[in-house]
């Protein structure tokens, strides 16, 4: 789940999807991604910060377990993918402006399909900037231990430093365009690949000087929540329908996304099994601070706490697109995004664990956006001409999708209660 993503809500064309993507029009074809750039555009909307819980994932799933949760997870997510590019496709004719998975939605089941998208769409956003909040506060306090601890959520430490950024967020939420800040994501993204280069190398050494004991499989619950945070992980499924579409050679569209999932699935399970074998049971959530306190840590944990700040404000853009467009008749409203940002920062103050949290927004809200909705909707198109295998294999992923949603936000509902009472 890249950075900047999510940037591009359903029904919101106020930002570029991804920043390498070119703009329609013009020269046409030439102005298109060639396969490289789209293995590139694929990296950047997947990758993001939500890499850096994985090896957290990993203490309580097994290295084993959480590798085959990754590789797994990635498959069925490049698989809806797909099924929502054959989507598109058949109903090109019929709805050829069809250019994000709101729009696919409302083509295939109207008014309530765009809303079921843009209310997944809008909660993952929020989640997103809730985790944002999370691990900037969580790291600024443990890099600058400043406040007496309190058990008060409202009074944290954790809290203290949300508080703080709230006046800053409030500004900056309130600009009305934010285009200029898009290609903050490129940098994000050039961010996050330093730190897990640094946490890598960090990882090594730890490892050689001191083997910890590990364990290869965890239990059913620590499948749940390494299913939830491996969704989490792979999230981009509404990045799909932009880069295929400005994709040079469509019918090569299929390989190059599967090529660039399996690169990213292979540097995650890479990443999650040696922050975990270096560290063992000692893994934190956010595994830059099992970093030393050198200077090169202290900067790569910065790096990444500044990259957030500012990407918050564009992850909260389409929130405020819908919102606005509910709420204040597609006017801009100051006060409605102010109550949103204050609502996000308290929710952020609550939630102990940034992993947990990045557990539950990936089995409730990624779930649904990511597996039910385009089988559901695959199996609204193609339903009535596919074979039985085919309606069966939709029928199941909605089975699974709708059982993954159910157990797993259970389970990770009942690690963050746990979490908050220790």
């Amino acid at each position: 789940m890249g950075l900047g993503n999510e940037a591009s809500s359903s029904s919101s064309r106020l930002l570029d999807p991804a920043p390498l993507l070119p703009h329609h029009g013009g020269d046409g074809a030439g102005k298109l991604s060639s396969q490289p750039k789209t293995f590139a555009n694929v990296f950047i909307a997947v990758v993001g910060a939500g890499v850096l819980g994985l090896p957290y994932t990993f203490s309580r799933t097994g290295w084993a377990a959480g590798s085959i949760l990754l590789l797994s997870v990635a498959a069925l997510t490049f698989y809806c993918m797909m099924l929502l590019v054959a989507c598109r496709r058949r109903l090109a004719d019929e709805h050829p402006k069809i250019a994000s998975c709101g729009d696919l939605g409302d083509a295939v089941f109207r008014g309530p399909g765009r809303l079921a998208v843009d209310t997944m769409l809008v909660l993952s956003q929020a989640s997103f900037c809730v985790g944002y909040l999370i691990f900037i506060s969580n790291t600024m306090a443990h890099l600058y231990p400043v406040f007496a601890p309190s058990s008060n959520a409202l009074l944290s430490p954790k809290a203290l430093f949300i508080w703080a950024m709230l006046p800053f967020q409030l500004g900056l939420n309130s600009i009305k365009t934010l285009t200029l800040l898009a290609p903050l994501s490129i940098f994000a993204d050039v961010v996050d690949l330093g730190a897990m280069g640094v946490v890598l190398g960090e990882d090594v050494s730890v490892w050689l000087a001191k083997p910890p004991p590990v364990f290869a499989f965890g239990g059913l619950s620590a499948i749940l929540y390494g299913i939830g945070v491996s969704v989490y992980a792979f999230e981009g499924i509404g990045m799909v329908l932009p880069l295929e579409a400005e994709a040079a050679n469509k019918k090569k569209f299929g390989t190059t996304l599967g090529l660039s999932m399996g690169f990213i699935a292979v540097m995650y399970g890479l990443f999650g099994a040696m922050g975990y074998i270096a560290f063992g049971d000692a893994t934190r959530d956010i595994i830059t601070t099992n970093l030393g306190t050198g200077w090169l840590s202290a900067a790569v944990q910065l790096g990444l706490c500044i990259n957030l700040f500012f990407t918050m404000p564009v992850m909260m853009h389409p929130v405020y697109e819908v919102a606005e467009r509910l709420l204040h008749g597609k006017r801009y409203c100051w006060w409605l995004r102010w109550l949103l940002v204050l609502a996000v920062g308290l929710s952020a103050m609550y939630v102990p664990n940034f992993t947990d949290f990045l557990a539950l927004v990936g089995s409730s809200v990624c779930v649904l956006l990511g597996f039910v909705l385009p089988a559901s909707f695959h199996l609204k198109v193609f339903g009535a001409e596919m074979s039985w295998p085919g309606v069966l294999s939709d029928v199941l992923l909605v089975l699974l999708g709708l059982s993954l949603a159910v157990f797993g936000t259970y389970t990770s509902l009942l690690q963050i209660f746990h979490s908050s009472s220790t």
